[in-house]
Order: structure tokens, then C-alpha cells, then sequence
């Protein structure tokens, strides 16, 4: 059994209106069609240490990092990835990270 995969982000939006108008609420459908879950979408990180390159923090949960790649490849998200990285944001950090199978412990 794969572990969970999460995408973690850290992204610089300008307008979050815009953003969440344009991209987010049109992204999650196809989150979910992967098998994905949003765990946070917030404007509100508290940084405790080091530096924050972004405005809005992302987390999302993926049964597997198969599925997070099919997410992010999938055709359906391509206009929408065009449309974050060259006029919804300033650019940003995007990380695909195993998590932990609790099962094989």
C-alpha cells in the first residue's frame, strides 16, 4: 500500500479575491477527482522561524503521490496551472512530500 502524498505550497497572490474566483474554487473539483483532499487553504501562517515566501499556504492530502502527479499533470489542469503561474500569482513554492503509512510501522 503507498503512503499518503501531500502537496505543500506556498504561493504569493496578489488579489486573493481574483484568485479564489478564477482558480481555487475551479481547482477543487479536480482535487477531488484525484482522490484528494484540501486540509488548508489559509492567508494566516505564523512563521516561527526562518522565511515565508508567500501569501497564501496549501496543503493538500493524496491517497498516494501517483494520484498527486495525476492531479498535477492532468489535462483538465492545465489552462488552470497556466493560469496561476502567469497572471493569478507572483510566483510561489510547490512540494510533493510522502507522508507516513501508518499501517506499515
Amino acid at each position: 500500500m503507498s503512503p499518503p502524498c501531500f502537496m505543500l505550497a506556498q504561493i504569493d497572490v496578489p488579489d486573493l479575491e481574483r484568485y479564489r474566483a478564477e482558480y481555487a474554487t475551479l481547482v477543487v473539483p479536480l482535487i477531488h477527482k484525484h482522490g484528494g483532499e484540501v486540509l488548508v487553504a489559509s492567508t494566516e501562517a505564523e512563521v516561527l522561524e526562518g522565511a515565508w515566501s508567500g501569501t497564501w499556504t496549501v496543503v493538500l492530502r493524496f491517497p498516494s503521490r501517483e494520484q498527486a502527479r495525476a492531479w498535477y499533470e492532468d489535462p483538465a489542469y492545465a489552462s488552470l496551472k497556466h493560469a496561476r503561474l502567469t497572471t493569478l500569482t507572483r510566483g510561489g513554492n510547490l512540494a510533493l512530500v510522502p507522508g507516513r503509512d501508518p499501517i506499515a510501522q
